[in-house]
């Protein structure tokens, strides 16, 4: 079975460069395991933040909008009928909110709650859906989405130009094809790209994707650490890798060789190259040289937090995985995350420690 222990120890991932099929990539476009049972009523809306509760009521009218939707040509995108009222303008709508008020439990909710067949309905990274369009190519892509009732996408980033300008065509066209769309992001619509290129210059292009979307303001602080106790320091050498020998489908690798393994697999294997791995034991964790390598390390770091894979470490705590500047940076709500996830699977990796 994949991720369980050989005769020789537990498994490295710097020893897996997993090839993806393209018709994978499409099969996996539905809520990662971690929001297979999240819906609109096991949300908890902090009574202090009004704004959840909002939201959970109108992507719930949203859901309800488009029932009896279909792909296509059609004149309407919404029946009224008996179903809550789903407001005019933008057909789409977009969450904005600080990480961990819980935009990606509503997103998935949205998924779920929507009267669809499965086949019908897409939720995937902003990542993922590029490395769709890599994989299948453009036109196929919008082929293959364009029959879709609804497309989530979560965590919503414009890190370079050339992403600005294809995912605005592709969506444009989607909307063409009656396809209903979400999306989650730490950044307005208006406001992707600040920071990261020169988003003056694709003013059009980003105009042109906002106009999609009718934002929706979530407020909050980050559940992963509400009322939670501090996440545990760094372990020793010695407890990582007994944990890895002990712990049935632990990897076990050095943090510098892990590195520099993610940059020689492409982003949208990542998944994959975790396929049967119920923890990650990592030894020797640093500071992260440069931004591209933080970069990938973002991307793994939201595939173990979607799989709920514990992470148990030593060296450096996570929140100094990256250096001031990087946190003052463009890219600093994507560090922000990755520091709070990795924290929340360091977190449930204690009992394994204590096992």
């Amino acid at each position: 079975m994949p991720g369980q222990r050989s005769a020789a120890g537990p498994v490295a991932l710097t020893s897996r460069a997993p090839h993806v099929p393209a018709d994978r990539l499409v099969a996996e476009m539905v809520p990662p395991p971690r929001f297979d049972s999240v819906r609109f009523d096991n949300y908890i809306p902090d009574p202090n933040q009004p704004s959840q509760a909002d939201a959970v009521r109108m992507l719930d009218g949203f859901a309800a909008g488009l029932d009896g939707a279909t792909g296509g040509s059609r004149k309407r995108w919404f029946r009224r009928e008996t179903k809550p009222a789903v407001p005019a303008g933008p057909r789409g709508v977009y969450l904005d909110g600080g990480y961990g008020v819980g935009k990606t439990h509503l997103l998935a909710s949205l998924w779920h709650a929507t009267p669809a067949a499965p086949e019908q309905k897409a939720f995937g990274t902003f990542v993922e859906l590029t490395n769709l369009v890599g994989a299948l190519g453009f036109q196929k892509t919008v082929q293959t989405l364009s029959g879709h009732r609804l497309l989530c996408i979560d965590e919503f980033e414009l890190d370079d130009p050339g992403d600005t300008v294809l995912v605005s065509t592709l969506l444009g066209k989607l909307v063409e094809a009656g396809v209903a769309l979400a999306a989650t992001s730490n950044t307005l619509p208006g406001k992707l790209g600040e920071g990261r290129f020169a988003a003056a210059d694709f003013l059009r292009e980003i105009q042109g994707l906002s106009a999609h979307f009718r934002p929706l303001r979530i407020d909050g602080e980050d559940y992963r650490h509400r009322g939670l106790p501090q996440a545990p320091p760094p372990y020793d050498d010695a407890t990582v890798r007994r944990v890895a020998q002990t712990a049935d489908g632990a990897s076990l690798d050095a943090f510098p060789g892990l590195l520099d393994h993610l940059s020689k697999v492409h982003p949208s294997r990542y998944g994959a190259m975790c396929d049967g791995i119920r923890a990650v034991c990592l030894t020797g964790v640093e500071p992260i040289p440069d931004q591209s390598t933080a970069l990938r390390l973002v991307v793994l770091a939201d595939r173990l937090y979607d799989r709920e894979v514990p992470v148990l470490a030593s060296g450096r705590p996570f929140d100094e995985l990256f250096s001031e500047e990087m946190l003052a940076g463009g890219y600093r709500k994507k560090y922000f995350r990755a520091i709070s996830r990795l924290t929340a699977l360091a977190r449930d990796a204690k009992p394994l420690a204590q096992g």
